[in-house]
């Protein structure tokens, strides 16, 4: 990200610079750039709809202004390099189109983001050439930081805090019992929730370290070093953090640091360390002065332009028909996500009616639920199996979107918060109407009550437990114009007493029943 300028930025004095650019392409590479920002609205609204709902992302309304400001700082390389096309850019342009249309299809929201975003500096490579784009590539890079991505590391965020947090207090000498991400101490209860997790602080640092990095250092390995303390020191920063909380919280028998100034507390630490942080770091700046000059010797120079030529030093007509291009190409990609998506819609209701399950019904035994997405079907049944109560929950999705989606970072066995937590997951192979599925057994307990529950996905006609090969598979079914179906499968059972019974019962009932649920799930896919 932190390329130096080219050859040419300082050296010899003696250097004519370019002229100036013209009108005509200013509003060239204007509407290069602006019209990504009409052709693919969906996606910049959902960016915008991240930062609005999101606090974590709140900062993404600043990246654009930062980066415009750190192009006006350069706004000499304009006349010290001439823009020329460059063509092979075309190519780079063509693969992001490819990856946001694959994205759509597989309602990748982050990965449709992040190729928008990267088609902006594409397209100015494309208008600019390689050197006057080159020495501006800090500023266009810096607006990738504008996508809301970061959700994936909440929960390594959660249990790191939760081990570092467990770990100091016994270390202090206070007696901890710990139960997934939540623990108890003589004097409360605490809980590891995704506000705990320090992903904004984490965010925050690594945008700032960047920012920072770049106008203060010019080596390219103190930039990787600065970059890779404010990457580490949140992470360890959040750990005392919560720690601290923690004591505090004890130490005055749960009286402070338990609501609003639990947030308090933590910003204000964070943002003591990251003064810390900077304040350390400008022992090493590099940010002094360089001595004034023009571009370097060879080709670094633009002359006066010649007579029918382009003043920035490319035919007027070679501008022009770039600008065209860009934009056709851009407008491919859009244009072919319309057409797949009304291809792709089904309008028939969901009706995943009765699982032809031979076995007798039981009352349910347990109040958790999935914190998923709300689907366009539910099903939820319980059975007797032998000795031993087994549920079965399905939720499926049809015509999926950002707000209604199979997949999503935000669908998870139980919330944050809830009266349920995950203490124990692994991975098992079982074998589902004749398919070998890997699924998930995760354990989850609510006071002195335990559940073992099995999950994975049903996806265009296949099952899977991973999260990109689903994207993969929906993908392929939607590209194949075969809709988007899906379906979240879990299959459980009470697990107080003895997991292996339960483990057994939910084994059997797969190789009893699997036919059935599959033979309703492929009926439903086939209306």
């Amino acid at each position: 990200m932190f390329l130096k300028p080219p050859p040419g930025v300082a050296g010899s004095a003696t250097a004519v610079p370019a002229m100036p650019l013209t009108r005509t392409s200013m509003v060239l590479i204007a509407l290069a750039l602006l019209a990504p920002f009409v052709l693919y609205f969906g996606t910049v609204r959902s960016i915008v709809s991240i930062w609005n709902s999101s606090e974590t992302f709140a900062h993404g309304y600043i990246i654009l202004p930062i980066s415009l400001w750190l192009l006006w700082r350069k706004r000499e390389n304009f006349t010290l390099y001439p823009p020329k096309p460059y063509a092979p850019a075309l190519a780079a342009l063509a693969v992001l189109g490819l990856g946001w249309l694959a994205a759509q299809l597989g309602e990748v929201q982050f990965v449709s983001q992040y190729a928008f975003v990267a088609m902006l500096p594409v397209i100015a490579l494309a208008l600019l050439g390689p050197r006057l784009a080159g020495s501006l590539a800090f500023p266009l890079l810096f607006l990738l930081f504008a996508v809301p991505f970061g959700d994936v590391f909440v929960a390594p965020l959660i249990q790191f805090t939760a081990d570092f947090t467990v770990w100091a207090v016994r270390a202090t000498g206070i007696p901890v019992l710990r139960s997934g991400t939540r623990f108890e101490l003589p004097t409360g209860n605490w809980s590891v929730v995704e506000a705990c997790s320090g992903v904004r602080y984490l965010i925050s640092s690594i945008t700032l370290g960047c920012l920072y990095a770049y106008l203060t250092y010019r080596s390219t390995m103190r930039r990787v070093l600065f970059i890779g303390l404010a990457m580490i020191v949140p992470i360890i920063a959040n750990g005392l953090r919560a720690y601290m909380i923690v004591m505090i919280g004890h130490l005055s028998g749960m009286e402070l640091a338990t609501g609003v100034d639990h947030l308090i507390y933590g910003w204000l630490f964070f943002g003591l360390v990251m003064f810390v942080m900077f304040w350390i770091g400008s022992y090493w700046r590099e940010d002094a002065p360089e001595a004034s000059g023009a571009t370097g010797t060879g080709a670094g120079a633009a002359t006066a332009a010649p007579s029918g030529m382009h003043p920035a030093g490319a035919p007027q007509g070679r501008f022009a028909a770039m600008t065209a291009a860009v934009l056709a190409l851009a407008a491919l990609w859009p244009a072919s996500a319309l057409i797949g998506e009304r291809v792709n819609h089904n309008p028939a209701p969901v009706a995943l009616g009765q699982i032809a399950v031979n076995l007798p019904p039981a009352p349910d035994f347990a109040d958790w639920k999935p914190d998923y997405m709300t689907p366009s079907a539910r099903f939820h049944r319980v059975y007797q199996n032998g000795s031993v109560p087994v549920a079965l929950t399905v939720l499926y999705y049809r015509n999926q979107d950002r707000d209604q989606a199979l997949i999503s970072s935000i669908n998870r066995l139980t919330a944050y918060e809830d009266t349920w937590h995950e203490i124990d997951a692994t991975t098992r192979t079982e074998n589902v109407a004749g398919h070998p599925v890997a699924v998930r057994e995760t354990t989850l307990r609510s006071g002195t009550r335990t559940l073992l529950v099995w999950s994975w996905k049903w996806i265009g006609g296949q099952y899977t437990n991973s999260d990109i090969a689903g994207k993969l598979l929906q993908a392929r079914a939607k590209a194949l114009l075969q809709g988007d179906d899906g379906a979240a499968v879990m299959l459980y059972a009470p697990a107080d007493d003895n997991p292996d019974a339960a483990r057994r019962a939910l084994g059997g009932f797969l190789a009893q029943q699997g036919a059935a649920l599959d033979t309703a799930l492929r009926a439903e896919r086939t209306r």
